[in-house]
């Protein structure tokens, strides 16, 4: 663990790199990224709740006879749930393996969405959207800490793989949800949405597992060689608990960033449709940029994850969130002089380098933190996600009726250029027995 993180091991440069498909192999009788593609299939199938919303609300607004301001508290209660599930989630996980979570989750997301089509008033669609987050909150620790857990090689990669799918996921469902969820008509789409939410997850459930207590420790004597080999002080290979990792700087400088990072892309998921329409862009162009918002998410996660894992994981956030914040200035700049393809453009940039962080994130904190906690510590720093999403929904609706759209979504970017800027001053914890608060000037960086 020593060095920077996203550079490779000197047992990697000389070819004595640990064999981990073999190993992974020997515990689970088939390729470890089977796990992979169960964890991307699940991730996939519930990705509606986030990004299918806001098509979806306007329809169900008029169906019910109320205002569509009623519907904002759903999306903030979404994120809330889903973000806050994840620590007791990924404990129990870190404790107890994935199987019954993920069966659990399946009949939560599955079948709350399929029971939002017989909701007739705004406290049902409150409750069910909530249970439906919590099974999105299980699905998502366990396919993001599967990769983490099972690909200590290829963080950035595989956890951008899980987090793709649950962005790109939505492009399949947008279209069809944007074409046939008019009044009176989007019952059938979430009963016959809620049917493949739950078989996908079913599917998945019977995949995932976790690694034996034998592969942790094999890790760790992988990463003391490594250190061995390094020169430095084996002491720093270890794994932290969620208790010890609370006590680190590290965590807290990493928990604002998140906050500021996911608040501006929430915001931007969550009324890009709105600020569309207000602009005055054509119906077309609106729905272009909510079909483009998942792909380009989806493939930022992948793309940014796999550069981290062969570059340097800290500065791929310092770039990629700098770059979101530019992109959301973009946004308002293109959206304001109403130029379709530079507005379609901004979107695809801000998106881009904003989605990375839920594959940036988990990876530094399995890096710094290590993987056998990875599902509690994570979660932890999920939680953000809480706040990221009360900025994003109810915040910036309300911060829109004081200042307006453009300067909401440069508020946005401002929050996301900071945090990448913030990026810059993450170190490692140093060794056992260091005061964990100690400064970043004291921490070397390679």
């Amino acid at each position: 663990m020593a060095g920077d993180t996203g550079s490779s091991s000197p047992a990697a440069e000389n070819g004595d790199a640990p064999d981990y498909d073999a190993r992974a192999r020997e515990e689970l009788g088939f390729s470890r990224w089977w796990l992979v593609v169960a964890a991307a299939l699940a991730m996939a199938v519930v990705s509606p709740y986030q990004y299918v919303w806001s098509s979806i609300e306007g329809p169900m607004a008029r169906d019910l006879g109320i205002p569509l301001t009623q519907l904002g508290f759903v999306f903030t209660l979404f994120v809330i749930v889903q973000s806050g599930s994840q620590f007791p989630v990924g404990w129990w996980r870190d404790e107890h393996g994935p199987r019954l979570l993920t069966l659990a989750a399946a009949v939560l997301a599955g079948g709350a969405y399929y029971l939002l089509s017989y909701a007739t008033a705004v406290w049902q669609l409150y409750l069910l959207y909530s249970l439906g987050a919590l099974g999105v909150g299980v699905v998502y620790t366990v396919s993001v800490n599967t990769a983490l857990k099972w690909f200590p090689d290829r963080k950035g990669l595989t956890t951008g793989v899980g987090t793709m799918a649950f962005a790109a996921g939505a492009a399949l469902f947008i279209p069809y949800v944007r074409a046939n969820a008019t009044t009176g008509a989007y019952n059938a789409v979430l009963q016959r949405m809620g049917l493949v939410i739950g078989a996908g997850i079913l599917i998945a459930a019977v995949v995932l597992r976790d690694p034996p207590q034998s592969w942790f420790d094999a890790r760790r004597g992988d990463q003391e060689s490594e250190v061995e080999a390094d020169g430095s002080d084996t002491t720093s290979v270890r794994d932290y608990h969620w208790r010890e990792m609370l006590r680190t700087w590290q965590f807290w400088l990493m928990y604002g960033m998140f906050v500021a990072v996911s608040g501006a892309g929430l915001m931007l998921t969550a009324k890009v449709v709105s600020f569309a329409q207000t602009v005055g862009l054509d119906a077309a162009t609106i729905t272009a940029a909510a079909t483009l918002l998942p792909v380009a998410g989806g493939v930022g996660r992948l793309v940014m994850g796999e550069l981290s894992d062969r570059l340097n994981r800290r500065m791929a956030m310092a770039a990629s969130f700098c770059l979101c914040g530019l992109g959301l200035f973009a946004v308002v700049a293109f959206g304001q002089t109403g130029t379709t393809v530079g507005f379609l453009t901004a979107v695809v940039i801000a998106t881009f380098f904003w989605s990375p962080q839920y594959t940036l994130f988990p990876s530094i904190v399995a890096d710094y933190y290590g993987e056998e906690n990875s599902s509690a510590n994570y979660a932890l720093l999920y939680s953000g996600k809480m706040w990221g999403g009360v900025f994003g929904g109810a915040v910036a609706a309300w911060v829109v009726t004081q200042v307006g759209w453009p300067m909401t979504f440069r508020l946005g970017g401002v929050l996301a250029f900071l945090a990448g800027v913030a990026a810059l001053a993450l170190r490692e914890p140093g060794p056992a027995g260091d005061d964990p608060l100690r400064t970043a000037a004291s921490v070397d960086d390679d």
